[in-house]
């Protein structure tokens, strides 16, 4: 009794005695303990025993069953029991023989229960629950990886039993005899037991490992893991002990590794098989099949799913954050104790100080212990659900409806799987302070209770009126988040459209104005963020100050109460109120990022919900049960599933095994459409679609993936080298291989943006062939290649590889149609005619137009080759001296040797073009920080933000030594002061300090934001002004991940993270002043600690910058992966690959949350490791000061630093949190500085050198000792061009795929500049004057059609330089007049992203359409006709011939009809001139390569007649 008594003297008679003495002292029945046991445990006794006796039943039944064949082939497996099932068992044991000898004691002695009978049953009841939860545990070896729930919760359960047990036996055993008996050493063993349990129970996991007999493990997690689970190694962090868990000391083999030398993503350990991508889709899909079958909706909601998905972990996580919050209240609770101590010591006794001081230690440790688990969880949870939504997003992606698909474009994609899940990870850390905050404040009113009574409920009332102030500033502030991701998007898909388009930009001289549309976009977002970061700042000046205004509410109410303020109450209130400040000062944030997560979860929850294509559209058929690969029968299809007016209609079509479908029509008439309801893209309103083997699909616009050749041909089939060989003999990819640097295994760069449209088509065609597919969809696979190519494909390809395959192909060249089974001919999405070719040109309907068209391009092909043959003098073509008449086969062969032998120069660099992304090493160079710090102003506002905070430091740490000083130490003694003018002086200070806050608030915004805007448009324009180079060699996704995640890292956080570096480091000289003037001796421990903490902060450091480089580099192949993806999705869905792309998407996602989770572990090791030596440097102040005599200290001033020594370890670790944090966010800096470094193109103008205001007068171009080439590395394109293209003159340019035209093109208007020698355009050489003077007075029509989203108008006509009758003038010309008028917007009418709402030929239109329209003096024509069919063809070549009459001409063609009438033809043979001269000049040579062309050209139509007569004796002879 003496001893408890002196206890409690300790920590006050007038609190904790009160409280638990007096609760326990009436207690009259000692047996309310057994009531409480008995009713407890018999409940979850009697529930385990039927658990265990219904496991039996079951495992009975089971063995009555005649056991199937799969399971009698499992194969015989071992088991390998983990470290916690192994400590489960000893302590389940322990427990056992702790309750069996305490019911033997009890048989032989006195029990404290007056009912011996309640006594001895409780103790049997334990005994028997002890056994079966022992049964339990051993029999769940085989059956699960985690122990079962109801175990779980009994040793929960048992836990508390326990504690509560122990400490009334305890208090029994002392109040009674005085000293502890056996029974409570007992207590204690079983305390420990199910301390042990109760750690065991909150992991949840067995560690129980599966050993089959060929030596491979598997963890007990279920089927879903198994087949990810065979490539994974073991994670550190999956086999930590408790301890390594507790202090992360499971990094440190980590944490050595990258001391020594910068991390590689090959250095990450795994995650652990539970924050696996595949795991936790499977879990997430788990869920939302839950809460589909709970609410029986096919939409469930995505709230419910991430609910369900988290809510076993975020209940852990809340565990530890409601323990961090009730133990950061023990030191406010002591203080006043501790003062009391102070000005008494001889009273209490120096053991009683140091009591004291203990247990404000064991609080700090609890308190840390709390802290950086919850903090570790709930980043873990974070990263948990980010892979499950990402996941989520891309399969979502990949299976959108084409409606769905237009009316979101993939620049909001992006945002979503960037910006959009980052919040919504954000919000899942903050989501425990709505755990913290009710307890935090309870706890802080009991502290205020105890020490000022009734005076807590002003405290509570001011505060309750500070946070009620959050709901209108939450509202405003979602409304703006809002507002914020709308302009984001808005700019995102802008920037996305204008990187996807930059090639015609540049050729058509827009880039400018479309940077200015991209800047009008920013200036919209950036008001938005003023807005939002003023109202931030305006809360935090209102924040900063509810500490002065709930401190001051509270002591007038109190000075009004008649209650004493004396110094240990006051220093109370200060603690408390700080504590409470951190509430506080979390509910913005908190409601805010509610605010943010709750408009990204609706946008995510929003695209997930989109219309998908239809997954029951076609109905497979066995090969076995028909004899027709393909049936539609009575089909209607339109891509808007609500319109009235199908896009196809009434289509009728059965297509046997083995046959050839051609399919024709006009541009524009659905042939695409019904490949894409073969493929099952568009959506079926009627009809039935039946296919019978596996597809092949080559779409019309070439679809190819980043990487090497070879993996675009295999496309994840296994290589098989003989199938491989055939393929690319037969798609005429051989000679290509031998010109590329590394044959096969060339890197393509992005969107195959290094290779000509010609062999990008082959490439496709390759995959196509090499899947060995049954049914083979070609979408007009002809047209991007030349005569000599595409016969040769239709040859060895589809009549010769394919010949027994089912065909479906779409093609504009008529001469292909005699060798089909069947045409269907296409006309306003009907099928207007079916048969064989010899059928169609009888029924005299509409096929002949067709044909008419190409047969009148052959005839003028005939006619020039017939009339070249009276003409028997060729004259050389003045300036073409090297390639004169006298030019043989035997010359050009030569060349062709010479090109050849160029193997050193191809080797170089293995060919890469893509390279690897940027990643600086080692640490963050001090030139980006000043960069960042000296952007605005040359760093004006650095020194007064500084001086602001240094300010409200001081003026903070003056009010509070105010109140200390001025306050007496007890109740006897009264204030030197009057109590109002205490509080005056004291309100004024803080007002001021708060008026400080307010001021760097506003500075910091303004700094940050203009910082970041700067940045912003330096980036934006260096991008936009990179050359050519640049974009072919940086996939999109990394310049869009900068423009998107790095530049909201400098919007909305960055000032932030630096101000507080310099904040937190002001915070705590301030709270190391404080200590130091009470006990100077602090700095004798303070000066080694912080050395300590330096050190680890710089072991840190290097592994922790590196995690975080790697981690940002990491995102960026998710989203170029995603955006490859979303481009072709429709491939991928007829490769039945989704599956393929699917886990590709997965493994990426684990490559960003490897660096990623050791990233957030590694500052919670240093966290935790400065925490226990800030709370070593408290300790030792406290021990200093109990230890120093009575009297050389004031109480008041000690207490003061006591106040502020308890925030001590948060303040140290905020620091480096906060260092750590900014360096980690000062990536994003460094990552866009490097986009503003980018080397520029040439200026857009020269002043110096401005050419005419007429040029180019007549257009004539001189080609002098050209050579070009693509990068350093890669091996010249061009090679010694000289030649000159007379002005006003057609001039054709033909040659085989890959021969060096379209790069001719592009030196024309300097998307590459020349490696040697020059261009001269009309007495101008192009080399010596700006770039937009050079392009903006050249026309081009590209090979691959751009349009960007918004108007036909705006497509026509981006700078609104003509009126509309020119611009409807110039849509009549182009063919496109009649489609536009039919529409009801008519100009005004939409073309979403890509054109995709417009057919290919459509698209093509539109470029001609914008040539027409600039009427410039030279036009270029690069395959401008490639996509239309030969009547459309033949239109367009009569404008072309009208409108450019006085114009020079320079066309790319590989229907050799466009270029016969040409003034002169250019050859180019594997980027050397082969022949150049006049037609009717070089047809004369009948070994001249243009003279083969035409022959190849003209025979084609005799070949395939031939070729069809084959086909069908074949099929006969079957």
């Amino acid at each position: 009794m003496p001893l408890l008594e002196g206890f409690f003297n300790i920590f006050g008679a007038t609190k904790i005695k009160n409280l638990f003495w007096t609760a326990w002292q009436p207690l009259e029945s000692p047996c309310l303990l057994e009531h409480v046991i008995l009713t407890v445990e018999l409940g979850f006794f009697m529930i385990l025993l039927v658990q265990l006796l219904r496991k039996y039943v079951n495992l009975f039944s089971k063995h009555t069953k005649v056991p199937d064949s799969a399971t009698e082939m499992v194969p015989p497996t071992a088991i390998k029991f983990g470290f916690a099932y192994k400590l489960s068992l000893v302590c389940t044991t322990l427990l056992l023989v702790v309750h069996a000898s305490l019911l033997l004691l009890m048989l032989n002695h006195d029990t404290q229960c007056t009912s011996t009978l309640k006594a001895l049953t409780s103790e049997i009841v334990q005994v028997l629950s002890s056994a079966i939860s022992l049964v339990a545990t051993c029999k769940i070896s085989k059956s699960n990886a985690y122990y079962p729930g109801l175990l779980r919760a009994w040793w929960l359960c048992n836990f508390i039993l326990c504690v509560i047990t122990t400490a009334i036996h305890v208090h029994f055993s002392v109040t009674s005899k005085g000293h502890i008996n056996m029974r409570e050493c007992a207590d204690f063993i079983g305390l420990i037991a199910s301390t042990s349990l109760l750690v065991i129970s909150a992991r949840g996991i067995t560690g129980i490992v599966l050993l089959s007999i060929n030596g491979a493990s598997e963890p007990l997690l279920g089927d879903k893991t198994e087949k990810y689970s065979e490539n994974r190694r073991e994670s550190p962090y999956g086999k930590a002990t408790l301890l390594q868990l507790i202090n992360f000391s499971w990094l440190n083999p980590l944490f050595a590794v990258g001391y020594k030398k910068p991390l590689e993503q090959n250095d990450i350990p795994d995650v652990d098989i539970k924050d696996s991508a595949e795991f936790l889709t499977c879990s997430f899909d788990e869920s939302l099949r839950q809460v589909k079958q709970r609410d029986g909706t096919a939409n469930p909601s995505i709230y419910k799913a991430i609910y369900l998905f988290a809510r076993k972990k975020a209940a852990i996580n809340a565990l530890f954050a409601v323990v961090n919050a009730s133990a950061s209240y023990v030191g406010p609770y002591l203080i006043t104790d501790f003062v009391d101590f102070l000005g008494e010591k001889e009273v209490f006794g120096l053991k009683s100080g140091y009591l004291l001081s203990l247990a404000f230690l064991c609080a700090k440790m609890v308190e840390t212990i709390a802290q950086r688990q919850w903090i570790f969880g709930a980043r873990q949870l974070g990263l948990r659900l980010r892979a499950a939504l990402i996941s989520h997003i891309y399969q979502k992606g990949l299976h959108l409806s084409s409606r769905s698909r237009q009316s979101h474009t993939g620049g909001e994609i992006m945002n979503y799987m960037s910006v959009d899940v980052q919040r919504i990870t954000d919000f899942v850390w903050y989501v425990n302070v709505i755990w913290m905050l009710p307890i935090q404040i309870s706890l802080a009113v009991f502290i205020l209770h105890t020490n000022l009574g009734l005076g807590s409920l002003a405290a509570l009332a001011a505060t309750l009126a500070v946070m009620a102030l959050n709901i209108p500033l939450t509202k405003i502030q979602k409304r703006y988040q809002a507002k914020i991701m709308d302009a984001k998007d808005n700019r995102m898909k802008a920037t996305s459209e204008v990187l996807k388009n930059i090639r015609t930009l540049k050729l058509q001289a827009w880039d400018s104005q479309f940077s200015e549309r991209i800047e009008a976009l920013r200036k919209v977002e950036y008001n938005w963020l003023t807005k939002s970061l003023r109202q931030a700042a305006f809360t935090a000046f209102i924040f900063w100050g509810s500490p002065t205004f709930i401190s001051v509410i509270t002591f007038w109410a109190c000075m009004f109460m008649g209650i004493e303020l004396t110094a240990g109450r006051v220093l109370s209130a200060f603690a408390t109120f700080r504590m409470l400040q951190d509430p506080i000062f979390s509910l913005p944030d908190l409601l805010n990022v509610i605010a943010q997560g709750k408009v990204s979860v609706d946008r995510i929850a929003s695209f997930l919900r989109e219309e998908e294509i239809q997954h029951d559209v076609i109905e497979y058929v066995a090969k076995d049960s028909t004899e027709f690969d393909i049936v539609i029968e009575r089909g209607r299809f339109s891509w808007d599933p609500e319109s009235t007016t199908p896009t196809i209609d009434a289509i009728e079509l059965k297509v046997k095994r083995g046959m050839k479908v051609a399919i024709c029509g006009s541009v524009g008439s659905g042939k695409s459409s019904l490949l894409s309801s073969l493929l099952g893209e568009i959506f079926k309103q009627s009809g039935t679609v039946k296919i019978s083997g596996t597809k092949a699909y080559v779409p019309q616009s070439a679809w190819i993936l980043t990487g090497n050749i070879r993996d675009n041909i295999t496309f994840g089939k296994d290589f098989n080298e003989e199938m491989y060989e055939k393929t690319v003999e037969a798609c005429a990819l051989k000679k290509d291989f031998e010109l590329f640097s590394c044959r096969d295994m060339t890197e393509i760069g992005e969107r195959g943006i290094n290779m000509s449209g010609g062999q990008k088509q082959r490439i496709q065609i390759a995959r196509a062939v090499y899947q060995d597919a049954d049914i083979y969809l070609f979408d007009d696979p002809f047209s991007a290649v030349d005569a000599h190519t595409g016969t040769h494909l239709f040859k060895e390809c589809l009549m010769g590889i394919l010949k027994e395959k089912t065909i479906i192909f779409v093609t504009h060249q008529v001469e292909f149609l005699p060798a089909a089974d069947l045409i269907l001919v296409m006309q306003n999405g009907r099928v207007a005619q079916a048969g064989k070719f010899e059928d169609l040109l009888k029924q005299n309907i509409g096929f002949e137009v067709l044909v008419g068209a190409h047969s009148k391009a052959l005839e003028s092909i005939l006619v020039a080759e017939k009339s070249s043959r009276t003409n028997l003098n060729p004259i050389a073509e003045e300036g073409d001296s090297d390639f004169n008449s006298q030019t043989n086969p035997q010359h050009v062969r030569t060349q062709h040797d010479r090109v050849q032998d160029n193997s050193p120069e191809r080797k170089e660099n293995d060919g890469k073009l893509v390279q690897d992304e940027e990643r600086e090493t080692g640490s963050i160079a001090k030139e980006v920080y000043w960069a960042y710090l000296t952007t605005v102003k040359g760093g004006i506002l650095v020194p007064l933000i500084l001086l602001a905070q240094s300010s409200f430091q001081i003026l903070q740490i003056a009010s509070n030594y105010w109140m200390a000083w001025v306050c007496p130490t007890s109740t006897d003694a009264k204030p030197i002061y009057d109590m109002n003018f205490i509080l005056l002086i004291y309100m004024a200070l803080s007002v001021a300090g708060s008026l400080c806050v307010l001021l760097r608030a506003m500075m910091v915004l303004n700094a940050g934001l203009w910082t970041a805007q700067a940045l912003f448009t330096k980036m934006l324009h260096n991008v936009l002004r990179a050359p050519m180079a640049f974009f072919d060699s940086t996939p999109t996704g990394r310049i869009l991940n900068r423009a998107s995640t790095d530049q909201s890292v400098l919007d909305m956080e960055m000032a932030n993270k630096i101000g507080w570096c310099a904040f937190s480091i002001i915070q705590i000289i301030g709270t190391i002043a404080v200590m130091c003037q009470v006990a100077w001796q602090v700095f004798v421990i303070f000066i080694p600690v912080t050395a300590v903490c330096i050190w680890y902060q710089r072991y840190y450091t290097p592994t922790a910058r590196e995690l975080a480089r790697l981690a940002q580099i990491q995102i960026t192949p998710i989203l170029h992966h995603f955006s490859e993806s979303l481009a072709g999705a429709a491939a991928i869905r007829a490769f039945d690959q989704e599956g393929r792309f699917i886990y590709t998407n997965l493994l990426l996602v684990d490559g960003f949350s490897r660096p990623w989770f050791h990233n957030v572990s590694a500052m919670e090791w240093l966290s935790f490791r400065l925490n226990l030596l800030s709370n070593f440097v408290f300790a030792f102040s406290l021990v200093m000061l109990v230890s120093l005599p009575e009297g050389i200290i004031n109480p008041s001033i000690a207490g003061l630093a006591v106040t502020y020594g308890i925030n001590l370890n948060v303040l140290q670790a905020s620091v480096i949190w906060n260092i750590c944090n900014a360096e980690n966010k000062m990536i994003s800096v460094e990552r866009i500085l490097q986009y503003t470094n980018i080397p520029s193109e040439a200026p857009q103008v020269i002043e110096d050198s401005r050419p005419p205001s007429n040029w180019p007068e007549t257009g004539t171009i001189c080609f002098i000792n050209l050579q070009i080439r693509y990068a350093e590395h890669l091996p010249s394109v061009l090679k010694n061009i000289t030649c000159t293209f007379p002005g006003r003159k057609k001039v054709g340019v033909v040659g085989r795929t890959g021969s060096g035209k379209s790069t001719l093109i592009q030196a024309i208007f300097r998307m590459v500049e020349p490696r040697e020698g020059s261009i001269i355009i009309d007495n101008v050489d192009i080399c010596k004057i700006g770039l937009h003077d050079l392009r903006s007075r050249l026309s081009i029509i590209p090979q691959d059609p751009a349009l960007f989203e918004g108007t036909v108008r705006g497509n026509l006509d981006p700078l609104q330089q003509y009126s509309d009758i020119e611009v409807w003038e110039a849509l009549d010309k182009c063919q496109l007049g009649h489609l536009v008028r039919a529409k009801e917007e008519k100009l005004d009418s939409p073309v979403v992203e890509n054109g995709d709402n417009w057919s290919v030929g459509q698209r093509q239109l539109f470029c001609l359409g914008r040539a027409l329209l600039k009427r410039s003096s030279l036009l270029v024509l690069d395959e401008a006709t490639a996509s239309v069919d030969s009547a459309t063809d033949g239109v367009i070549q009569n404008i072309i011939s009208q409108e450019f009459k006085d114009r020079t001409v320079v066309t790319i063609a590989h229907r050799i009809h466009t270029v016969i009438d040409s003034d002169l033809v250019l050859v180019l043979s594997d980027g050397r001139i082969a022949e150049y001269d006049e037609p009717s000049k070089l047809l004369e040579r009948g070994e001249s390569f243009f003279f083969k062309l035409i022959k190849e050209y003209s025979g084609r139509s005799h070949n395939f007649n031939s070729l069809a007569t084959q086909h069908v004796q074949s099929r006969d002879q079957l």
